[in-house]
């Protein structure tokens, strides 16, 4: 029986050392991840967010607006519910959602682009390409509309599709952009280029820059819309005790940021490894790196200082919450996997 077990073992070993995999690992060097501790200390406040449409048959509300009368949540079967019952289905996967001053909802579809849809829900495809080089969105993710009624969005791996983020992660090459749709041209821009995971894109009150988040390098960039530093970038918060997600303001001085979940310490202690992270890639699915459940939420300025703590680390937490949206006094989160949305009220 030896020679079999051999063998087995030997296939086994070559296969995790030279199978061929889709991605091409680069070296980088993940910064220590802050401990828990001062601006991020441990609290339980998430566990006041009360849970709505929980067990209605659908998954995944991963962003959720409120146009003042109806709440509105998108699924991963495609399906965009209302307060009212269900409003359109893009046959894709709604992301990030936004209403603009006509009523559309505006939504970042992950698969099909960037789509617009009037109030009697009828629906069109507005992009789904950057006109300035012809390269199809990968991977719609989030957008915000300033006042002009230009939609900024972020296509978070031209490279990767929707689900293959595990590949953009263990590769860690920028493959994410920053755009712009101009609804009098009718044209898709690319602003930035080369982002690790382009996620949330959210526009400050005064329209002269917005905020976007880079998930796999746990940072938050300023992009200068107007002024002297029109164009220009700067990163206002990085090295962040999580994976940050959706960003949104709250119309005066707070974006709410959510993190998906807490640092992996695999990927971090694997960034200067690349070999171990294409090995990682080889093994199945259920022994690959995996999220911790855990429910955190920062509300931070458009310089980058942390205001607000907000976490949740028991094992009935409302996680991983993908996107938070301050509407008067009440704050609703969205998630990527949870069957419902969750709303509580904004801590005094």
């Amino acid at each position: 029986m030896k020679k079999p077990i051999t063998y087995i073992s030997l296939f086994i070993v070559i296969y995790l050392l030279f199978w061929p995999v889709s991605i091409n690992p680069v070296v980088w060097k993940a910064d220590s991840p802050p401990e828990l501790k001062g601006r991020y200390k441990k609290n339980t406040i998430l566990k006041n967010i009360k849970v709505h449409w929980e067990n209605d048959g659908h998954k995944g509300p991963e962003d959720v607006v409120f146009d003042g009368k109806k709440v509105y949540a998108g699924y991963d079967d495609g399906t965009i519910m209302s307060s009212s019952g269900e409003f359109y289905n893009t046959n894709g996967r709604p992301l990030g959602m936004s209403f603009d001053q006509e009523g559309n909802l505006v939504v970042a579809d992950a698969k099909k682009g960037l789509i617009l849809i009037d109030p009697q829900g009828i629906g069109k495809v507005l992009s789904s390409k950057s006109d300035t080089d012809n390269i199809p969105l990968g991977f719609t993710d989030d957008l915000d509309i300033a006042d002009d009624g230009k939609i900024y969005f972020s296509d978070a791996s031209y490279k990767y599709g929707y689900g293959n983020e595990i590949k953009d992660l263990m590769e860690h090459t920028p493959n994410g952009r920053l755009l712009v749709y101009d609804p009098v041209t009718e044209k898709t821009s690319t602003l930035l280029n080369d982002l690790f995971f382009a996620n949330g894109v959210a526009v400050s009150p005064d329209n002269t820059y917005l905020l976007i988040t880079e998930t796999f390098i746990y940072r938050v960039k300023k992009y200068w819309l107007k002024g002297e530093k029109k164009g220009t970038t700067e990163i206002i918060i990085d090295n962040l005790p999580g994976l940050p997600d959706n960003i949104s303001s709250n119309g005066n001085d707070i974006f709410w940021l959510a993190l998906f979940t807490t640092r992996n310490q695999f990927i971090e202690n694997t960034s200067d490894k690349p070999l171990l992270r294409k090995i990682a890639l080889r093994l199945p699915a259920f022994l690959q790196p995996k999220p911790k459940h855990y429910s955190f939420v920062l509300g931070i300025t458009g310089e980058g200082e942390v205001i607000y703590n907000y976490q949740d680390d028991s094992k009935d937490s409302y996680a991983p919450i993908t996107s938070v949206n301050q509407y008067g006094n009440e704050l609703y989160f969205g998630s990527l996997s949870h069957d419902g949305w969750g709303k509580m009220m904004v801590p005094e």
